[in-house]
């Protein structure tokens, strides 16, 4: 699945056994349509995101940087201390495409591989 959205807080580097490393971010993405009859309707729709692949993309995954994910999704449910039921959203990243910070910076770094300016003009 590949997904567009926007970071929500500074990602967070994170050990777990056998001292791998994983990066840990929220991704908010917003999604806009018009019904039939009616007023426009905005939703927005979070995920917890987790990336395997190497913890040096961290420092690029600041709030409010636009970036693009493939990955598979799962669904994580559970029930609340007052028996509420809960859910998330959780995307295992695949590779990271950063688009440019919120402040309207671009970035050309990509995860998975380098990217290489190769235009003709």
């Amino acid at each position: 699945m590949e997904i567009v959205g926007r970071v929500t807080a500074n990602a967070t580097v994170n050990k777990v056994k056998s001292d791998r490393q994983v990066v840990n971010f929220s991704v908010a993405v917003n999604d806009r349509y018009k019904p039939k009859e009616g007023e426009p309707v905005e939703r927005t729709t979070f995920f917890n995101c987790s990336y395997w692949i190497s913890s040096g993309i961290a420092e690029y995954l600041t709030k409010g940087t636009l970036v693009q994910l493939n990955g598979c999704i799962s669904v994580n449910a559970w029930k609340n201390m007052e028996g509420e039921a809960k859910a998330s959203l959780n995307l295992h990243v695949n590779s990271i495409k950063l688009h440019g910070k919120h402040t309207g910076e671009t970035s050309s770094k990509k995860a998975t591989a380098p990217v290489e300016d190769d235009l003709p003009f």
